[in-house]
């Protein structure tokens, strides 16, 4: 195996793997666009089957909808509503994987309560649902990692969630889910696969797509947006994975306009709200329908995330932002169901992403199309395999069936055992747990950080333990985010990829919403501590500094639009640290 590090180093290497891929001799088997959940995923199917794998992103790991979800990992019980049984066991045997083998430090489960405002029907009904979910749960094979749900009295219910109103149920019923960062559960990923081999490179844009004699795709045109150099990648196959982008990078190939032009997708805009874990009394989770969308109450973290909308997005989808519509919105659905209403002083954070929502127009019944009710694979053109729509959840489920698709009749020969793969950090785990009691006592950690730690990296703990041992102090707090060490910084860059300070104040770490600055008070701490890794003089780390004020308060301008149209005009004050490139139609 190679290593699990990407840095800017491994980056380079990945760059040049590309430049190199010239001929059929050095040509790679599989070239992976779009470094979301699917893409990376993807990409880490594509190299565990033995394939010379790259991956490419235009921006970081996760920038775009696969670090602005719900953050649950779920079966989707709004699916046993339309008795779509076999969809709900799928994802609910990923979800347990995930706890039990692949993930387990990244992926919790979390309890969620179901209110209930009438005492016999919807008991009777709501409960037989819930039971279905867990006798579809119990089928998954290994070892159940979740309990079983339960019926609850008011005073239960109460129990378990004080501040839920008193008029608001009459009982309630228990079921488990699971949450993780997702952010995190993208570099792992983008790690993992490249510890098996992948070439991986982020702030690398796909500008143009090759074509040979039978116009057949046979590679692309990315550019490193890093220094601007252009390079041709030669590739067997090309997998676009890029989520609400998906129509743009297949219109690269040409024909638009055909019939048979691939995929169509619509942008939805989800929000979510992230509110201090003390101003809601509560030991579980809240799930609740509005008229519009489900509202999760969700504990995670330190905090709460509160969401979600439904709203179709028709503006430019790098910027998605919340405005103060959407505060009101959610706000009055939480508050008729709270005990002690939130107000807008309680908010800390909040962010907004776009899922990506096939739309007809393609034929499940022609060979160039694989179409699920979560996802779809189709081939709008040789040599090109496009995915959308799909979850969080399922994700290795969507780059199984985009890499079969991809490769055709070899997948027989070549099949996927990426449920035998555990993440890295996953292998080990329970000897770093006992190890961590020791570390903990030499840095002074309390256990709400070592929980924090174990649950982030598992057993990498080890990385950032070597990291403090050679300069304590690393194994100090950021002195404005105090929740988060300073070797987690460290990390983000020698370990985790991190190129700009934006990248790991939104994704490395999830300052960005965490506290009510949005990281800013925290950044220039975190600015001294990577720029030398990075090789950042006085200039280029004021650049980043100034690029991360100008975007926050471009977020805070937006979040006091009245609308998306106003607050994207909002968002065009934002400093671009590594502007995309105009694309290049064939």
């Amino acid at each position: 195996m190679a290593s699990t590090r990407l840095t800017a180093e491994s980056r380079a290497q990945a760059l040049a793997t590309l430049e190199a891929s010239t001929d059929i001799a050095t040509e790679l088997d599989v070239l992976v666009v779009g470094g979301g959940v699917t893409g990376a995923g993807i990409a880490l199917d594509a190299v565990t089957r033995g394939l010379s794998t790259a991956l490419v992103e235009s921006q970081d790991w996760a920038q775009g909808t696969s670090s602005r979800s719900s953050k649950l990992v779920h079966g989707g019980l709004r699916y046993l509503q339309m008795l779509d049984f076999e969809l709900v066991h799928e994802a609910l045997t990923e979800r347990d994987l995930l706890l039990r083998d692949l993930a387990p430090h990244l992926v919790r489960p979390v309890p969620f309560l179901y209110p209930l405002e009438h005492r016999v029907w919807e008991r009777a009904y709501v409960g037989t649902g819930i039971a279905m979910y867990d006798i579809l749960a119990t089928l998954t094979p290994g070892r159940r990692p979740m309990p079983f749900h339960r019926h609850l009295t008011k005073a239960q219910m109460e129990a378990k969630f004080p501040d839920l109103a008193h008029d608001a149920a009459v009982g309630a019923v228990q079921y488990w889910d699971a949450s993780v960062d997702d952010a995190r559960l993208v570099t792992t990923l983008v790690r993992t696969a490249a510890s098996y081999g992948a070439h991986v490179a982020s702030r690398t844009q796909v500008v143009g797509l090759t074509q040979g004699s039978t116009g057949t795709v046979n590679g692309a045109v990315v550019v490193d947006l890093e220094t601007g150099r252009e390079i041709t990648v030669r590739a067997r196959a090309v997998i676009n994975a890029t989520g609400v982008w998906t129509e743009e990078t297949q219109d690269l190939a040409g024909h638009p306009d055909s019939p048979a032009g691939g995929l169509r997708v619509l942008a939805s805009k989800g929000i979510h709200l992230v509110v201090p874990r003390d101003r809601i009394q509560g030991h579980a989770g809240l799930i609740l329908q509005t008229e519009k969308s489900v509202l999760f109450v969700i504990p995670w973290s330190r905090y709460w995330i509160i969401g979600t909308t439904d709203t179709p997005w028709h503006l430019d989808p790098v910027s998605p932002v919340v405005t103060s519509a959407d505060v009101d919105y959610v706000l009055d659905h939480a508050n008729a169901v709270l005990a002690h209403p939130l107000t807008r002083d309680d908010i800390i954070g909040t962010y907004a992403g776009l899922r990506p929502l096939l739309q007809p127009g393609t034929k499940a019944g022609t060979p160039s199309a694989k179409v699920s009710r979560e996802h779809t694979v189709a081939s709008p053109t040789a040599g090109l395999t496009v995915i959308a729509g799909g979850k969080l959840t399922t994700y290795r489920i969507m780059a199984k069936d985009a890499v079969d698709f991809a490769i055709g009749q070899r997948s027989a020969a070549l099949p996927s055992i990426t449920h035998q793969i555990p993440l890295t950090g996953a292998i080990g785990l329970k000897a770093v747990q006992r190890q961590a009691r020791a570390w903990a006592k030499r840095f002074g950690w309390n256990p709400p950080m070592v929980d924090h730690l174990l649950h982030r990296y598992g057993s990498n703990l080890t990385d950032l333990v070597e990291l403090c041992e050679a300069d304590p102090s690393l194994a100090l707090p950021l002195e404005h985010a105090t929740a988060y060490l300073r070797a987690e910084v460290h990390h983000a860059v020698t370990h985790e990829g991190a190129l700009h300070l934006e990248d790991v104040l939104a994704h490395r770490t999830r300052l960005v919403y965490e506290v009510p600055d949005r990281g800013v008070d925290a950044a220039a701490e975190v600015a001294d501590i990577v720029a030398p890794l990075l090789g950042w003089d006085d200039v280029a780390k004021q650049r980043e500094l100034d690029a991360w004020r100008t975007r926050v308060d471009a977020e805070l301008a937006a979040l006091r639009a009245p609308d998306d149209e106003s607050a994207e005009e909002a968002m065009r004050g934002a400093d671009r640290i590594a502007p995309w490139q105009p694309l290049r139609t064939s």
